[in-house]
């Protein structure tokens, strides 16, 4: 039998319409800046689904674009003009960043307050401590997901694969939070027997950036599969697992793409909303 569809287009279009209402009842107009540096495809059609997402859903979308030769410096007072302007709420710079622009020294240079991707160090360091603060788009989205699907996280052992501060580290921290309550075992490039670990799971997430990563072999039947990966092939779209394989064993799993995806662009509405209304007590 295969795996019920986790539908993350769906879910997310519930997200945007929660934004909506919320940025209607307000009586300001919260403001999204996007920084883009070159001219790489992928990012270009990123950023522009995100400032359509914000434009859809009432949030003010200020744009920049730099060219790839911009010196460090110079985006560094992009940065600070940013913080200093009351109309933008958020500040998003889309990454990776070309060669030649240290995207640390960037991220950790935006307000906190602003931090929308909730990718600086002050951010991280709350999720560390279970305190309240902007959270990383992708976990976020991921968690609404199960929440929307009514799949129970209490009590379950889930196994993440890949360890990175965008999904993998902060999905731990928020899986393994009071109140969540789950088992959580963190795999990873160095694993010696990765199937051994993942067939545990009853949630797995495949977060490592390696496309046919996860395969039947590695999923225990009828668990739940959430697939972040997303990888640019001659057929498409792929992403971490091995979809027409692993639908056939798992309960559940999300698709690449439609999947996690469409989650992550609809958690930053709700961070940029936040963030605004944080901002304004």
């Amino acid at each position: 039998m295969s795996a019920r569809i986790l539908d993350g287009k769906l879910v997310a279009s519930r997200v945007k319409e929660e934004v909506a209402t919320a940025v209607a009842g307000l009586d300001y107009i919260p403001g999204l800046a996007t920084v883009l540096v070159g001219d790489d495809p992928a990012s270009h059609s990123y950023v522009r689904g995100k400032r359509r997402d914000a434009e859809q859903v009432g949030i003010r979308s200020i744009h920049h674009e730099l060219s790839h030769t911009v010196a460090q410096s110079a985006l560094d007072a992009l940065i600070d003009e940013l913080n200093a302007d009351e109309e933008v709420d958020g500040i998003l710079v889309q990454l990776p960043l070309p060669d030649g622009l240290d995207a640390e020294t960037i991220i950790e240079r935006i307000n906190p307050a602003k931090d929308v991707d909730g990718l600086h160090p002050h951010n991280l360091g709350l999720l560390a401590l279970s305190r309240r603060g902007l959270r990383p788009c992708t976990p976020s989205g991921i968690m609404r997901i199960l929440d929307e699907y009514d799949i129970a996280v209490s009590g379950v052992k889930v196994v993440v694969v890949g360890r990175s501060f965008l999904v993998g580290r902060p999905l731990a921290l928020i899986l393994s939070e009071k109140g969540v309550d789950a088992t959580v075992t963190m795999a990873h490039s160095r694993t010696r027997d990765l199937a051994a670990e993942t067939t545990e799971a009853d949630i797995l997430v495949a977060a490592a950036g390696s496309p046919g990563l996860i395969t039947a072999e590695h999923v225990k039947p009828g668990a739940t599969v959430i697939d972040v990966g997303v990888s640019r092939t001659d057929g498409g779209l792929v992403g971490d697992v091995d979809f027409e394989s692993v639908v056939e064993i798992a309960g559940a799993i999300t698709p690449v793409p439609g999947g996690v995806g469409p989650m992550t662009r609809a958690m930053l509405l709700v961070n940029t909303l936040r963030a605004a209304e944080a901002r304004r007590i």
